[in-house]
């Protein structure tokens, strides 16, 4: 019986002290927070660039892979924000008691373009403290949970090349699509079910220059599926309403063959820019489904949300990165392998102009390459200020799509010379062209025009290179340009 009670008050004991333990654990001041939340990250960043290393193909682990991701970017955006809104406070301390105000004054400047916005919403106070001790929290419990993680990832075989591994060489790999790959991969290795359908159809929808085109092109190129299929074929057409089995054979491309394998599987890509007419898909999928031997697969790729209805499987539904997996884009394309920390005031106004961009991955290579060559708060305010003018002026918000307005509407944005000249710059369509034709690709950039670094200024109607794709399938982005010198002359559509 005393064997017992004293089991008992030594169990309340135990409690109680832990109890007492995790209460002092969890009052930690903000600082305190914010080093456990560094540390934590780095450990999830390991474990997610092990993961990216290798042949995952159970979806569950995937999935996991996804959240780790997902919870990683969120914590790197309330890390930066956090130690952006702290130094900026300082800043403005020091300012008022040091410095006149003045327009001139780059610290002052600065301010007024950092006002009400969305990071200033995330002034320490209590109930933010809370949250970055949530988020922590949240954050152990799933470090806690990654050790049986980490012992099954051991399982899986090394990627032959390790394509995310280096986060120097951000702008020569597919970011942010890595769980969309592997979800296009796994259908395609998939083997059919021996009744009903021998051809399955995977639908990638989402707006335009979204990377529908980049994320085929990286599930073609990989290994695993170039062994699965004897050969792939491309098929570019506007819509398949006046293609037969025979013209649109004809009309396809041979992106891959594999004359070693002795399956006569094929997979077939075709790419739309909407929505296809049921009749023809129809009369295509049947004569398809005699012509190709079981196994073969089909991947469409649209504009259009309606094109999910042809798949036989879950469709995958491109949308713009979240602002927090943005950030971490455009951070690695700004700073590279520099620490942010160094250059807290530049990182503050960095994460206004990303939360500016809605998510555009060629505004972040065009702003990333402006930013890089002249770091100074003066400069980046600038690029700042124009990109919410241009946004202010199309009514652009989070989540919206840029380039799905591009083609409708006429962009206008002071360049550099701008400011001095009272020139206007207008985009008024673009268009994309592949890597056999970059003969075509003008000379002039549109880091040129912005910077003022070309000379002489095209006058008139032009050409400028937006953007030029380091990875596959290397297309080159193109825009139709104006100058006016007129800065009250606009476009009828503008006004």
């Amino acid at each position: 019986m005393e064997a017992l009670i004293s089991a008992v008050l030594g169990d309340i004991v135990s409690r109680a002290v832990s109890a007492v333990v995790e209460k002092c654990r969890k009052q930690t001041t903000a600082k305190e927070d914010l080093q456990r939340l560094h540390h934590l990250l780095l450990r999830i960043s390991a474990v997610v660039e092990e993961a990216e290393g290798r042949w995952v193909s159970n979806r569950g682990m995937i999935r996991q892979v996804s959240m780790m991701i997902k919870q990683m970017f969120k914590g790197y955006y309330l890390l930066d924000s956090f130690k952006c809104i702290e130094k900026k406070t300082d800043d403005e301390e020091v300012s008022w008691s040091s410095f006149a105000p003045s327009v001139f004054n780059p610290d002052k400047r600065f301010r007024l373009l950092s006002r009400n916005t969305e990071i200033d919403s995330l002034v320490i106070g209590r109930d933010n403290s809370k949250e970055l001790k949530r988020v922590v929290l949240s954050l152990e419990q799933m470090v806690d949970d990654m050790k049986d993680f980490a012992i099954l990832l051991m399982s899986y075989p090394r990627l032959t090349h390790q394509p995310y591994g280096a986060y120097l060489y951000l702008d020569k790999y597919m970011f942010g699509r890595q769980m969309e790959r592997e979800q296009a991969i796994s259908f395609l290795l998939q083997a059919e079910p021996l009744v009903g359908r021998n051809l399955g159809v995977l639908p990638i929808v989402g707006p335009r220059l979204i990377g529908k085109s980049t994320l085929v092109e990286h599930v073609c190129n990989d290994e695993r599926v170039r062994n699965h299929f004897s050969m792939i074929l491309f098929y570019g057409g506007n819509d398949l309403k006046d293609e037969t089995a025979m013209t649109f054979r004809d009309q396809c491309l041979i992106k891959h063959q594999n004359t070693a394998s002795g399956e006569e599987r094929s997979l077939v890509v075709i790419e739309l820019l909407g929505d296809v007419d049921e009749g023809a898909w129809k009369k295509l999928l049947q004569t398809s489904e005699i012509c190709m031997v079981r196994g073969s697969k089909i991947i469409i790729t649209s504009r259009s949300e309606k094109m999910v209805r042809v798949g036989t499987t879950e469709a995958i539904k491109l949308r713009c990165l979240s602002k927090e997996a943005y950030w971490y884009f455009f951070k690695m394309l700004v700073f590279g392998s520099t620490d942010p920390e160094e250059h807290l005031k530049l990182t503050s106004i960095a994460m206004e102009i990303a939360l500016e961009m809605c998510g555009s991955f060629m505004f972040a290579y065009v702003a990333a390459t402006l930013l890089r060559a002249n770091p100074s708060a003066r400069f980046w305010c600038r690029v700042l200020k124009q990109t919410r003018e241009f946004t202010q002026n199309y009514n652009f918000a989070l989540g919206e799509y840029h380039e799905d307005h591009m083609s409708r509407y006429g962009s206008g944005a002071e360049t550099q010379r701008g400011y001095e000249d009272g020139e206007l710059f207008l985009i008024h369509h673009s268009h994309q062209i592949g890597p056999d034709a970059q003969s075509e690709v003008p000379r002039i950039t549109m880091v040129n025009l912005l910077s003022g670094t070309w000379s002489p200024m095209a006058r008139g109607k032009f050409e400028v290179l937006c953007w030029r794709s380091l990875i596959p399938p290397y297309y080159s982005y193109m825009y139709s340009c104006e100058v006016l010198h007129n800065k009250n002359t606009r476009p009828e559509s503008q006004r």
